[in-house]
């Protein structure tokens, strides 16, 4: 199991940020709720594979998308 996370995890990843970029530069406003779903599995990536050195930038997208989100639903 682990290893198919490790292998075909990173194809949903990419696909999933391909098309949150593309909802958010369209101004859909579900785009950055996409993205908090992402970055949850980019989290199950990083302890599955021990990727430690890209927990910043997990822990930073969660909060830029959750301002975003938050900014946006208004």
């Amino acid at each position: 199991m682990i290893e198919a996370v490790r292998i075909y995890l990173p194809w949903l990843l990419s696909a999933l940020t391909i098309w949150m970029t593309l909802l958010a530069g369209n101004k859909h406003r579900n785009a950055w709720l996409i993205g908090l779903g992402n970055q949850l599995l980019w989290l199950v990536w990083i302890v599955t594979t021990q990727s430690w050195g890209l927990l910043p930038m997990n822990f930073a997208l969660w909060i830029v998308y959750g301002r975003n989100h938050l900014k946006w639903a208004k």
